[in-house]
């Protein structure tokens, strides 16, 4: 926290005067800490912990949300404070680690020189240092690149519900993106399990990726202050390596929603009442402070990709809307699409990017995505129609679009590197003209003869001959 090299005498000095959960009122002698200052609470019998100044109670007193637990403290511990906000260190001594808010491994590995830090809290880049958006991303999975192209310097989020694949699509873009990236990758995991950050610090580490990675974790049996932070964190260790060091970022983000959640209890261990559905009156701004920092500048690159959930399936949740206004790109995965066992379970009808232009993408790409989604749609308009009367009571023309329109979403599923311990078969890396040229054949009809089931978990058209 702060300067760990401040005298005895620059330190403001305070004691606790209540506890309640992990909000914590400090009475200090003399002079209040800034807001956002971190203070440094004194336990009996075991290391400090360290708390962030969320407001002033009167001129003597202040709240902070303790980023430890404070089991164990008690009225009249001693506090300190240099005044400076929480800080994490930077720098390419982060590049192969996993570590935690404090900058604590958990990686077993050494620990951090505290030479360079930054703090949590910063603003965003000034309109003018700021660029648009640049030129596709291939991701090598097809229903991506296809209908939601990524860009340099976007946003993307992933929106599903509870076991659509979020995570797993996350990590196979993190797959195929770490494999070809020049610069770097910067993972904040919110409210992780134990398991899933093993499973993808061990699937980086085995594959030869985790030496152009770096790792921040506020686990799920953390405070909710720390897992509320953590993100902030990772994004000023991203922010380094953009603005500093001038490398391209690859930031991720699983997940956003556990960043919405952990705000919320937070805001109902302050007292404040709640918003609409519960959640925190705070909560555009807390989206945005977030959001509004995560772009490509003069400076350097970043792409930001972010897993989201979506309670209950509802996209018309606050916390979904609210973060949805942010985004270049938004990946929709579909629990009916998942039900029919297509993977990704991607909704392309529900997907979009504002990089589906002819302009970024080209005229061929776009006409052919254009021409896909009118299939797709045509085909969920006669979905009921077929279910009650069959196929056979269709017209000539609808029979045919119906034909291709399953053939076109059979094309679309992909196998994943990630999957392949569990799926037996090996994953595919489709590059994006090659599936804008195998959905235009499809389109053309080129594969009205091959059996729907041929086109089903494969990688280009060539591995699906028409004979």
């Amino acid at each position: 926290m702060g300067n760990p090299e401040a005298s005895p005498a620059e330190l403001l000095r305070g004691r606790v005067t209540a506890v309640r959960g992990t909000v914590v009122d400090v009475w200090f002698e003399g002079q209040l800490p800034p807001i956002d200052a971190a203070l440094r609470c004194e336990l009996d019998g075991e290391g400090p912990i360290t708390a962030v100044v969320h407001s002033h109670l009167g001129r003597s007193s202040v709240r902070a949300i303790a980023t430890d637990s404070t089991r164990g403290m008690r009225r009249g511990a001693a506090v300190t404070c240099d005044g400076l906000p929480l800080r994490i260190p930077v720098g390419s001594q982060l590049v192969g680690r996993v570590i935690d808010l404090h900058a604590r491994p958990l990686d077993g590995g050494p620990e951090l020189s505290w030479d360079e830090t930054l703090p949590l809290y910063r603003s965003p880049p000034p309109p003018s240092d700021c660029r648009g958006l640049g030129e596709v991303y291939p991701t090598g999975i097809k229903v991506i690149d296809l209908f939601c192209p990524f860009t340099h310097g976007g946003r993307v989020a992933v929106f599903g519900g509870a076991g659509v694949g979020k995570t797993v699509v996350l990590t196979e873009f993190i797959h195929n993106a770490v494999a070809s990236l020049r610069g770097i990758a910067v993972f904040a995991g919110i409210g992780e399990r134990s398991r899933e950050g093993l499973e993808l610090w061990r699937e980086l580490r085995e594959r030869g990726f985790m030496d152009r990675t770096a790792m921040v974790f506020g686990q799920m049996k953390e405070p909710p202050g720390a897992r509320f932070l953590v993100d902030l964190a990772a994004l000023s260790v991203a922010e380094y390596f953009r603005d500093v060091e001038r490398r391209s970022v690859l930031f991720l983000i699983d997940n956003v929603y556990r960043h919405v959640q952990a705000g919320m209890e937070v805001s109902g261990l302050l007292g404040r009442l709640p918003s609409r559905v519960g959640y925190q009156p705070t909560l555009a701004a807390d989206i945005a402070a977030l959001e509004e920092r995560i772009t490509a500048t003069t400076q350097g690159d970043m792409l930001s990709v972010q897993a989201i959930y979506v309670p209950a399936d509802d996209y018309s949740d606050p916390a979904i809307t609210h973060a949805f206004w942010h985004m270049d790109s938004a990946l929709v995965l579909s629990r009916d699409v998942a039900a029919e066992g297509l993977y990704p379970a991607v909704d392309p009808l529900g997907s979009s990017s504002k990089a589906l232009d002819p302009a970024i993408v080209g005229q061929r790409h776009y006409d052919t995505a254009q021409e896909a989604r009118r299939v797709l749609g045509r085909y969920e308009e006669l979905k009921d129609l077929i279910s009650m009367l069959g196929i056979d009571e269709l017209s000539a023309e609808d029979r045919q679009l119906v034909g291709r329109a399953r053939r076109l979403r059979n094309f679309l599923t992909q196998p994943f590197y990630v999957a392949e311990t569990f799926t037996g078969t090996p994953g595919r890396n489709v590059a994006p003209a090659a599936t804008v040229e195998g959905v235009e054949s499809i389109l053309e009809g080129r594969y009205d003869q091959v059996p729907e089931d041929r086109l089903f978990m494969i990688g280009g058209l060539d591995e699906a001959p028409r004979n």
